[in-house]
């Protein structure tokens, strides 16, 4: 905050010469104690709050995209206009200010009260009797805020088989498990927040069938509910390894708060620790128990972490970096045992572990949906509005498979801005739009001091090429098929994300 503080000398009520704001520029300023941006489009003037309302990214150094200003972190969108959060993963809205044009000089003046929710989006006749949600991940939770904030008035429930109120769950192998944020930092919300915008909450409970002629659900306990519009947002599950002595208590998986609490407990006590897969989760796992200061031993079956989904290149560095902080790599070999303290690999060799972590990475929780007879495919089959093949049924997020208009083919992608993004739309569409879902995907996952930014999509790709250094932290990798462009990583270079992600969607 010290760069930002500095940086952000000017006083904006004293104001500016216009010349130094051209169109589509920004410049950080401040108005009392407050960090505001000044910024234009056009010949529209506008002055917001200067951090995202997510982890608090500086926009100034984002871009401008029509009257949306985007955070150069984690591509959270928020209206110029009014400081609403358009698009996740920021979910609450920034202040704005008045601004004023005297000659040739802009003055910020006062803050101006927060912006009205939306009406409903159709005709109140026309909206569900009730809205329910399955799922309390990242979709469920952004759908629930969307409708609310849209206006509906109506019974809205929320069903979570967690034990805990929906989370951050990015954070859960990032910086809670490294020990630098608090337990109170990860429930995205209060109690209160549900409360107040009349949420039914229910957690720790499951469903266990769905009625999809009579519009009802059957909770675990026998109980029945009745929906009028219902969204399956189940995520996905870890998958489980079939490995001798896994059920004992030195072995943890991490999905829930639950689970990186279970971790972070064990951590405490622990100096040496085996993870069981390099997939992100189980990479972001070491980066977190090396910021502890235990030892870490990777255990995977590929010959290159990443390969899969970052190209060969990317998943060497991304191993060198890991080394270079002290993890050991046992690639091409799986755990075959575990027994205590003694894990057994494939190879024969044989680690001295306190715990194991499984993070050989996620399976769709479909068993829900397959029983109530709706259209799978490797998920749930949606289509660009959402829709299940059952009427009024809804799905979004790691369990849904939709038609990417980017790459004219149908994908399914396990990452929490595109659930959470897709939980809005459904959202939307379940209050009467017919909004299609395009929005580009997008992720980031953090090793050490290094974050990638991902663009766009690319399950095969016949072209990689790199454009700066891998080592210096300062690249951007593009993975193209047929000489498209199907996905853009970029390290160090958060405003080209940006600009990747824009060109993408036009």
């Amino acid at each position: 905050m010290s760069e930002t503080k500095e940086r952000a000398a000017v006083d904006l009520t004293k104001g500016i010469a216009a010349s130094a704001l051209t169109d589509g520029s920004m410049i950080l300023g401040r108005v009392g104690d407050q960090d505001v941006v000044l910024a234009r489009t056009g010949d529209e003037l506008f002055a917001i709050r200067a951090q995202c309302s997510h982890y608090r990214g500086p926009l100034v150094d984002g871009i401008i995209v029509g009257d949306t200003v985007r955070c150069p972190w984690h591509h959270a969108c928020f209206s110029l206009r009014s400081g609403e959060a358009l698009r996740a993963p920021a979910l609450d809205p920034i202040p704005c200010w008045r601004v004023d044009r005297e000659g040739d000089r802009i003055f910020v003046r006062e803050k101006l009260p927060a912006a009205r929710t939306a009406p409903a989006l159709a005709p109140k006749a026309q909206l569900p009797s009730s809205i329910m949600i399955v799922g309390g991940g990242a979709a469920g939770v952004a759908a629930a805020e969307m409708v609310r904030r849209q206006g509906y008035d109506g019974p809205l429930t929320l069903i979570s088989a967690d034990a805990d109120p929906p989370v951050d769950r990015p954070n859960l192998s990032k910086d809670y498990l490294a020990g630098e944020a608090q337990d109170d930092w990860i429930p995205l919300w209060g109690d209160d927040f549900y409360k107040e915008q009349r949420i039914d909450l229910v957690l720790n409970r499951r469903v266990t069938s769905i009625d999809t002629a009579k519009r009802t659900v059957r909770i675990e306990d026998g109980s029945e509910r009745q929906y009028g519009a219902l969204l399956l947002a189940t995520g996905a599950e870890p998958v489980r390894l079939p490995i001798a002595g896994a059920e004992d208590d030195r072995v943890r998986y991490l999905r829930s708060f639950g689970d990186s609490r279970a971790i972070v407990e064990r951590a405490s006590k622990a100096r040496h620790v085996v993870v069981a897969g390099a997939s992100f989760i189980g990479l972001e796992v070491a980066a977190s128990l090396r910021a502890r200061g235990i030892a870490v031993d990777v255990v995977a079956p590929e010959s290159t972490p990443l390969e899969r989904v970052m190209g060969v290149e990317v998943g060497k560095f991304v191993r060198s970096l890991h080394e270079q902080h002290g993890v050991t790599f046992h690639l091409g070999q799986t755990v075959a045992r575990i027994d205590g303290r003694a894990v057994t690999l494939s190879g024969g060799a044989v680690v001295d572990a306190d715990f194991v972590v499984l993070g050989v990475g996620v399976k769709p929780s479909m068993t829900l949906a397959e029983q109530a007879g709706l259209a799978m495919d490797r998920g749930i089959s949606v289509n660009e509005y959402l829709e299940t093949s059952a009427p009024g049924v809804f799905a979004a997020g790691d369990v849904a498979r939709w038609p990417d208009p980017h790459t004219g083919e149908r994908i399914r992608v396990e990452h929490w801005v595109v659930a959470e993004r897709q939980g809005q739309t459904a959202a939307r569409n379940m209050l009467g739009a017919r909004e299609r879902f395009d929005a580009v995907p997008f992720f980031w996952s953090r090793h050490y001091d290094a974050t990638i930014n991902y663009v766009g999509h690319a399950e095969r790709w016949d072209e990689v090429s790199i454009d700066g250094s891998l080592e210096g932290l300062d690249c951007s990798i593009e993975y193209r098929r047929g000489g498209k462009i199907l996905a853009i990583a970029t390290i160090g270079r958060d405003r080209a994300s940006l600009e990747a992600e824009a060109r993408m969607e036009a």
